[in-house]
């Protein structure tokens, strides 16, 4: 029978799977990733986040599980207006971050 819908595949992330080669160079490079405390503030003051759900902070998630195509992708939408590194209250220096995370990619 059918219903007009299907089950969504699961979404789960298995961490004892997942490699973070990438996030601890990155973590080398820049300790600031490590501070970040996932606040939200950062999101809150991006313009490219209405319209593309651009987030530093999804971004920093995003590595931790290993999704990293999807970060690269939504790396790719940020402006670097620098929005984000004023309202952050770890004071991390988020442009330089998404710069980082980007010169990361072209090397892989």
């Amino acid at each position: 029978m059918d219903f007009g819908f299907k089950i969504s595949p699961s979404s789960a992330v298995n961490l004892d799977n997942v490699d973070l080669s990438l996030y601890d160079r990155l973590a080398e490079v820049e300790p600031d990733i490590r501070k970040c405390i996932a606040c939200g503030s950062c999101s809150a003051s991006c313009p490219a986040n209405r319209f593309s759900g651009m987030s530093v902070r999804k971004a920093i998630l995003g590595l931790q599980r290993g999704k990293e195509k999807e970060v690269a992708k939504m790396l790719s939408t940020c402006m670097l207006c620098g929005k984000c590194s004023m309202v952050c209250p770890r004071g991390i220096n988020t442009r330089h971050l998404i710069l980082s995370i980007c010169k990361f990619y072209k090397e892989d």
